[in-house]
């Protein structure tokens, strides 16, 4: 399967050693043939939305989305109709919008944590750099076949999409994440 935006991309096991994405999951934003965008979505962080804006009273999880820009803020939603601006990835999976908006919507608690994801940072691939990395197996990509990506169980995910890809992946699904563990 191609990358396409809406797509996942699954960290092959060959990249263990690779810390920004040892067992990543990434969800594509977007992909041209100029540029990949995505989010992990496997990486929660220590720090909720209260920590970063501290005039939200609100305790959403943040994750690290990626290695590019990790000082900067972004979110993905499945409600357009009250963020305004967004940007439609697919199958009701929207990314930004207008931040304004969104910050009179949580203050007024009318958004939950199964409508919205926060991340610090976005994973970005320049022209042909995702490609070459899958040609060098470092990615594999599934559909999104998640009812909701807002209310998934992050700590299992990368093992149950080798699972489900199966054969030698199966192997791999039930290694130590540190083998000196082992």
């Amino acid at each position: 399967m191609k990358p396409h935006k809406g797509k996942l991309l699954i960290a092959e096991p060959s990249i263990l050693n690779d810390n920004s994405f040892n067992r990543a999951i990434v969800l594509l934003t977007e992909h041209s043939i100029n540029n990949s965008v995505g989010f992990i979505l496997n990486r929660q962080l220590q720090y909720t939305l209260n920590d970063l804006i501290p005039e939200l009273d609100c305790n959403f999880p943040i994750y690290q989305g990626g290695p590019v820009e990790q000082d900067n803020l972004y979110f993905v939603h499945r409600v357009p109709d009250l963020i305004p601006d967004s940007i439609e990835v697919e199958k009701g999976i929207f990314w930004g919008g207008n931040f304004e908006t969104l910050r009179n919507l949580l203050n007024d608690e009318l958004i939950s944590t199964t409508d919205i994801r926060f991340f610090l940072g976005y994973s970005g691939w320049s022209k042909d750099q995702l490609e070459d990395e899958m040609n060098q197996n470092s990615w594999f990509v599934t559909e999104n076949n998640f009812d909701n990506i807002f209310s998934i169980d992050e700590e299992n995910l990368w093992k149950n999409k080798l699972l489900e890809k199966g054969g030698n992946y199966k192997l791999w699904a039930n290694a130590p994440s540190d083998f000196n563990l082992n």
